[in-house]
């Protein structure tokens, strides 16, 4: 039972600082796990939200109620701890956000395959930006480092028509002027230090910049 409830305070942490309405203690949102497993935790998990009707006691199952609830204040507690930290990491510009997204980068300067490789390592992606205040926040981070960085962005099988790394279509573009011009030939891209886009071939290093 401890191991068991061990593995379920770990899963519960990875619940965002947005899921943590100010003023409110209680969590409002649940990480979504991958694979059955996940799919268990996050049942569980669930019960972490007070849940409606007179019962209003959050609850795990095969816990009492006195551990219950000592659990969901330590989950709380320690997401309060978190959202600090976060706050102080963008003041001092080790990271910056856009809505729900998280930027940051390890200041590396790799080819496109390495990039993507350590950003899914560090359990994130590439950045992505998918509007004007997602492009910025990666902006921030390029003009810290003065280093154009690779976007999560790639040719599809049609020349000049680009998608987002998981297949879907562009929804936001900020493409140079007279860019992309590759014709197939240059099949990533890179944002510049002014914020637009450039496609560009893989193998050359650029910064790393992540998305959480």
């Amino acid at each position: 039972m401890f191991l068991y409830s061990s593995y379920m305070l770990t899963a519960a942490l990875l619940v965002t600082c947005h899921a943590l309405h100010p003023g409110n203690n209680e969590i409002s949102g649940i990480l979504r796990l991958p694979g059955r497993v996940g799919q268990e935790v996050q049942s569980h998990l669930l019960g972490l939200v007070r849940p409606p009707g007179r019962d209003r006691r959050p609850w795990l199952p095969g816990l009492p109620d006195f551990l219950n609830t000592e659990l969901h204040k330590i989950l709380v507690h320690l997401k309060n701890r978190l959202c600090r930290l976060e706050r102080v990491l963008v003041f001092r510009g080790k990271i910056s956000k856009a809505g729900e997204k998280i930027f940051a980068s390890n200041g590396k300067q790799v080819d496109f395959a390495a990039a993507l490789g350590s950003c899914e390592e560090a359990g994130g992606t590439l950045a992505t930006p998918r509007n004007e205040a997602e492009n910025k926040a990666i902006l921030d981070i390029v003009k810290q480092y003065k280093r154009y960085a690779y976007l999560g962005i790639k040719e599809g099988e049609t020349s000049g028509r680009f998608k987002y790394i998981n297949g879907m279509p562009l929804n936001y573009t900020k493409w140079h002027r007279y860019e992309p011009n590759g014709r197939g030939s240059e099949k990533c891209v890179e944002m510049y230090l002014d914020g637009s886009w450039n496609d560009k071939r893989c193998h050359m290093d650029r910064l790393t910049v992540c998305e959480f």
